[in-house]
């Protein structure tokens, strides 16, 4: 490989001669050997949109000349659309800042730049620090492309695939209405319910989380470009966030503003924490629902056998027919991973010391891989189990016919001492509730049809009434 010499403030710097990048990225790529994870496209592409607004805004302000801004702007679109991913080349787990990322990103704009209007790269005609780096700091420009990089993943990613989630359930809650079985409280039988409401109480937990969801993206409207190293504006124009911020929206297509305080928005990251703690909650949610899920089609002899899921693949190397629920033990460590993301955030947004988050590529880091595999796995789920999940309706039914619990209907017409006398009696012998009571003498069939109305058992009131 061969090299060229690259100059910064501490000296001489070898650099791959077909690099892009300078001598601060090398620097930090020679001091941070530590994991092979860079940034994600996403928040790539949130370097490159402040950077290309960040030079609209300096030369409508007149302190960037028209050839330096065209050619910035050109190669800033080259990095939104990924055209130099190759060239950044730093690990997340670096300087806490992210300096090290944003003078990467610089460095190479910068670099590109120059050859655009024609100059050499080492000749510098458009400089990393003071042509693209004009009127930020790596300060606010990290953590403003970490709102924008998440805002962006949620709302065109996860919340759509959370929508088209929420609609597979409530079919699935439609499909399902009349299926009527036993209800499970404390893993036990309980008293009736369709198959439908369970599959309804599941859409509902995803409707929830949808708001939560979007009510916190709504938070990351906020930016901290514009209060460069501390929070004060120092070197920045006092009109240029909120030009730079239009222009991050345009090229976004999503809305966003100047922060209230900039000391608040580079010093602290609760929004982040806040949007995290969403996300920790859908998977609490999902995890409920697809453990429900998996022991809903447990079997399918020895278990309940209630719910049949698509056959997608063998499920031992040993036992031959098995299939298992491998979509939901799938989902399952998704939300494991989201959980220990979650920490992660919760811990990085703990570390604002004084004027500065000291964490923020490792929390940008966990936000992506909480948006990415969040939206991922709800698509990969819902199209290969959920859709295809059928009702075995002979089991629910043969379930629900030995299911003691039916019993609680009989409180109002015999009491609860005598209801609780054939309970225990159908639930020892295996016999159905409506067997026990005709053999006690305790109800005629006429009055049994009527008290023992099943549906009316999975709907409020008092049944037979």
């Amino acid at each position: 490989m061969s090299f060229r010499i690259e100059r910064d403030s501490m000296g001489e710097v070898q650099v791959p001669e077909d690099a892009l990048y300078g001598a601060q990225t090398q620097r930090a790529a020679d001091n941070f050997p530590i994991s092979g994870v860079r940034f994600s496209r996403r928040f790539i592409e949130a370097v490159g949109a402040v950077k290309r607004a960040a030079a609209v805004a300096n030369h409508s302000l007149g302190l960037l000349d028209e050839n330096k801004r065209d050619a910035i702007v050109q190669a800033a679109d080259e990095v939104i659309e990924g055209r130099h991913d190759d060239q950044f080349v730093l690990d997340i787990f670096q300087t806490g800042s992210g300096t090290s990322t944003n003078m990467n990103a610089n460095e190479v704009i910068a670099s590109r730049a120059s050859d655009i209007l024609g100059s050499g790269r080492g000749n510098r005609a458009v400089h990393p620090n003071d042509d693209v780096n004009m009127s930020q700091s790596s300060n606010d420009v990290i953590p403003t492309a970490m709102h924008v990089s998440a805002r962006v993943g949620i709302e065109k990613d996860l919340l759509p695939a959370l929508g088209r989630f929420e609609d597979a359930l409530n079919a699935k809650a439609k499909e399902f209405d009349d299926v009527l079985k036993s209800g499970r409280t404390h893993l036990m039988d309980a008293t009736p319910v369709r198959l439908g409401q369970e599959f309804g109480g599941y859409a509902a937990q995803i409707k929830q989380s949808i708001r939560r969801i979007r009510a916190a993206s709504n938070e990351l409207m906020e930016l901290a470009l514009g209060g460069t190293a501390t929070g004060t504006g120092i070197n920045c124009h006092p009109d240029f966030a909120a030009r730079a911020i239009q222009e991050i929206g345009s090229i976004t297509g999503y809305a966003f503003r100047e922060a209230d305080n900039h000391f608040e928005a580079q010093a602290a990251k609760d929004a982040y924490v806040q949007v995290s703690g969403t996300l920790n909650t859908l998977a609490v949610s999902l995890l409920k629902i697809v453990n429900d899920i998996r022991h809903l089609s447990s079997g399918p002899t020895s278990g309940l056998s209630e719910i049949q899921l698509p056959s997608i693949q063998p499920g031992s190397s040993i036992m031959p027919g098995k299939v298992n629920p491998v979509l939901s033990e799938a989902m399952m460590m998704v939300c494991a991973r989201v959980m220990g993301n979650h920490t992660t955030i919760t811990i990085g947004g703990q570390h604002g010391n004084f004027e500065l988050n000291v964490m923020m590529p490792v929390m940008a880091h966990a936000m992506y891989e909480n948006v990415e595999y969040l939206t991922n796995m709800l698509d990969a789920f819902r199209e290969r189990c959920l859709e295809g999940i059928t009702a075995n309706r002979e089991r629910c039914q043969e379930l629900l016919e030995l299911n003691p619990s039916i019993a609680t209907a009989l409180n109002s017409a015999i009491g609860y001492d005598k209801a609780a006398t054939v309970a225990k009696k159908a639930g020892a012998e295996r016999r159905s509730v409506r067997e026990v009571v005709i053999e006690m003498g305790l109800l005629s069939d006429d009055e049994l049809d009527r008290v023992l109305n099943v549906r009316e058992m999975t709907e409020p009131g008092i049944p037979g009434s």
